[in-house]
C-alpha cells in the first residue's frame, strides 16, 4: 500500500473521486487498494507482491478502463479510487456490502462519514465525483452528500462487477462510457 500510494499519489493536487461500495475479498480486501487485485498490482502498477495471484472481476474491468485512459500513471494523476466503506465484509464466505444489513449501516454510518471526510481532505476535487454503482451505493452516497456537502455533483456509473458478471458482451461499450464521463470531469492533461 505504501509503495502504491507514494508512487501514484505522492503530491497534493486534487483528484476526482471514484467511489465504490467496500473492498472486495479478492481485490482491495487483499491488497488494501480499492479495485486493485494482486495481479493488477504486479502487472499494470508494477508493484511486486507476495499475495496469491488471483484476479477479481471489478479489478479486471477497472484496469482495462485505466489502460484505455493512458495507464496507471496518467489515470491516478487525475483520479482517486476509493470506497465509501474502507472496510470489507464477508458473511458465510461471500462478500457483503455495507448496506446489505440496515443495522450494520446505521452502526457504521458515523464512522464511514468520518473516514470519508478524512479521505476528502487528502485532495478531493470537490466539483464532481462518481459513484461506482447506480443503485444503493449511489442512493446512500447521495443522501450523505446532501447532509455533509462532500461534492457539488455525484454521477452514477454502472458497477464494474455488474458489468463483468451480467453485461460482459457489452464491456467495450461500458469502457467507452466510463472514459467519456471521466474525461468530461477531468480532461486529460496535454503536454506541450
Amino acid at each position: 500500500m505504501e509503495e502504491f500510494y507514494t508512487r501514484f499519489y505522492g503530491d497534493d493536487h486534487p483528484r476526482v473521486f471514484l467511489i465504490g461500495i467496500n473492498p472486495g475479498r479478492f481485490g482491495g480486501g487483499v491488497t488494501g487498494i480499492p479495485f486493485t487485485d494482486p495481479v493488477n498490482l504486479a502487472g499494470p502498477c508494477g508493484i511486486e507482491n507476495s499475495f496469491p495471484a488471483k484476479h477479481e472481476l471489478s479489478s479486471r474491468f477497472i484496469y482495462d478502463m485505466i489502460g484505455k485512459m493512458g495507464g496507471p500513471e496518467a489515470f491516478f494523476n487525475r483520479f482517486f479510487l476509493t470506497a465509501l466503506s474502507p472496510l470489507g465484509f464477508v458473511s458465510e464466505g461471500k462478500n457483503r456490502n455495507y448496506y446489505d444489513t440496515p443495522a450494520l449501516w446505521e452502526t457504521l454510518k458515523p464512522w464511514i462519514v468520518k473516514s470519508f471526510q478524512q479521505q476528502i481532505r487528502l485532495g478531493a476535487d470537490r466539483e464532481t465525483a462518481f459513484s461506482l454503482g447506480q443503485g444503493k451505493n449511489f442512493r446512500l452516497l447521495s443522501e450523505l452528500n446532501r447532509e455533509f456537502g462532500f461534492f457539488n455533483e455525484i454521477i452514477p456509473l454502472p458497477h464494474p462487477r455488474w458489468i463483468m458478471q451480467y453485461k460482459l458482451k457489452r464491456k467495450d461499450d461500458f469502457l467507452n462510457l466510463y472514459k467519456d464521463k471521466l474525461n468530461r470531469a477531468a480532461p486529460p492533461v496535454v503536454s506541450r
